[in-house]
């Protein structure tokens, strides 16, 4: 969302003040420069993200007593993949509909290659859908039925760091100085829960399995950003959803299963999952991803265990341990440092 330049009209004459036969040319009015998108809706997407992100992890733990981690990860990416699919489907019509297509802002990103993405790009964008919304959503699953959504959320918090550690490494992206200070504090947040736990203890295999999750999403933050390149974001989360729910498929007989047994209430929740914090949550991530680097996009999402330890807190009645609130301060001061400017 590029602002355009102001300029004046071209070929326009000199302007001439009444009374005088005296002209001037008017001050050409400042630019906004070039190639750079206004900041607030990109901020406005990551804090929608952040909000939905940490609102998963509550759903997840409310669900995960009424289905096991395969099943609601298929309930979960079936429901994703059918809004997903209807949201293409308006925005294809729409543009369609519009008469002549606009011609892309001298200033604003570079376009997009069109049409649908094929051969070594469609398999990539598979193999990411397949890593994140299949593998890291039934291991997430499966640690939160050992550990609480705070726990969860701040171990899953060390994403980032691997992100902003290979974004350098494999990207090319330059780790400023600031940034790296705000990972290292909010890191030490993270690290401070995960001693004992959000709640004051922590299953060891719950916390091995929201590590491997961090792993998953990590990778799956590092191919995104190159895919985006390639392929403008909504075809991609629409694309990798669809091979996530493939690769969920086996988990079918136990989903229906479960299904006639659950209460309407997790049913719900697991609806929930699959509308607000996948489909909206990861356009809206991807939106940010392709105009902030990985390091910067992912040390925002450091905001996503403070919210859930309150979100936790309050619907679930998960108490944290004073631990826990000192390290949801130090992730909070590591990523405003991390994200400013």
């Amino acid at each position: 969302m590029a602002s355009p330049e102001i300029t004046a009209p071209t070929g326009s004459a000199p302007s001439t003040r009444a009374g005088t036969g005296n002209t001037h040319t008017p001050a050409p009015v400042p630019a906004p420069p070039a190639g750079r998108p206004r900041s607030w809706p990109i901020v406005a997407a990551a804090g929608t993200t952040v909000l939905l992100w940490a609102s998963a992890f509550v759903g997840i733990r409310f669900a995960g007593h009424d289905y096991s981690p395969g099943a609601m990860a298929l309930g979960r990416m079936a429901t994703a993949s059918i809004a997903l699919s209807a949201f293409v489907a308006l925005t294809t019509g729409a543009r369609r509909r519009r008469p002549g297509h606009a011609a892309p802002e001298a200033d604003g990103p570079a376009p997009r290659r069109s049409g649908r993405p094929c051969g070594r790009t469609l398999g990539l964008i598979a193999l990411w859908g397949v890593a994140w919304f299949g593998g890291y959503n039934v291991t997430l699953n499966a640690a939160e039925r050992l550990v609480d959504a705070g726990t969860a959320a701040l171990l899953v918090s060390v994403a980032p760091i691997l992100v902003a550690v290979a974004a350098v490494l494999v990207l090319g992206e330059r780790l400023t100085g600031r940034l790296g200070v705000g990972v290292t504090v909010a890191f030490a947040g993270v690290a401070l829960i995960a001693a004992s736990g959000f709640t004051g203890h922590a299953d060891k295999v719950g916390v091995a399995l929201a590590v491997l999750s961090a792993v998953l999403y990590a990778f799956g933050v590092l191919l995104q950003k190159r895919l985006l390149a390639r392929v403008d974001a909504v075809t991609m989360t629409w694309l990798g959803a669809l091979a996530g729910t493939v690769a969920l498929l086996p988990f079918a007989p136990t989903l229906l299963a479960e299904l006639a047994t659950a209460p309407s209430s997790a049913t719900l929740g697991m609806l929930y999952l699959g509308v607000f914090p996948t489909a909206i949550g990861f356009l809206t991530w991807g939106y940010v991803l392709s105009h902030w680097t990985a390091g910067r996009t992912t040390a925002a999402t450091y905001l996503v265990p403070p919210v859930t330890v309150l979100l936790s807190w309050t619907l679930l009645g998960e108490v944290p341990a004073p631990l826990a609130l000192l390290g949801g301060a130090l992730c909070l001061t590591g990523v405003v440092l991390a994200t400013r400017r």
